[in-house]
């Protein structure tokens, strides 16, 4: 004996299936998307704490520019992992007063042909120095 269908869900049959196929896709791709949004916007949080710390170390009293880069590279190693691929570290933009270290790298991608998403950030400030006291 077959089920008793009613006469309306009679031509609904396999729609279910044919709607998980055509949403399927879709809803998968919007994920990944988002993901992806996300994996960018941690890149660049790292490329910018890594221009930052750099900053800091070049900034103080008496420091040079080759320790900025070398502080941002050691926090790039110790925290970026695969999130920010081929970084680079520079301090182009730097003067006597003033220090400028700019981050370069690559977001990971986990959406399928999509072009590699560079990131570039930097941070700037004065140099700490010492101005004597002038006198009237």
């Amino acid at each position: 004996m077959h089920p008793v269908v009613p006469r309306s869900r009679r031509g609904e049959r396999g729609s279910a299936a044919l709607e998980l196929a055509i949403l399927g896709p879709v809803v998968l791709l919007l994920t990944f998307a988002i993901v992806q949004a996300g994996l960018t916007a941690y890149a660049r949080s790292l490329a910018l704490a890594a221009a930052r710390e750099g900053v800091t170390a070049a900034r103080a009293y008496q420091a040079t520019s080759v320790a900025g880069l070398d502080r941002a590279r050691e926090f790039l190693a110790t925290h970026a992992g695969d999130s920010l691929i081929e970084a680079s570290v520079n301090d182009r933009g730097s003067t006597t007063t003033t220090v400028r270290i700019e981050v370069t790298g690559r977001a990971l991608a986990v959406l399928p042909g999509l072009p590699p998403i560079t990131i570039r950030q930097h941070a700037q400030a004065e140099r700490e120095r010492y101005v004597p006291e002038t006198t009237p």
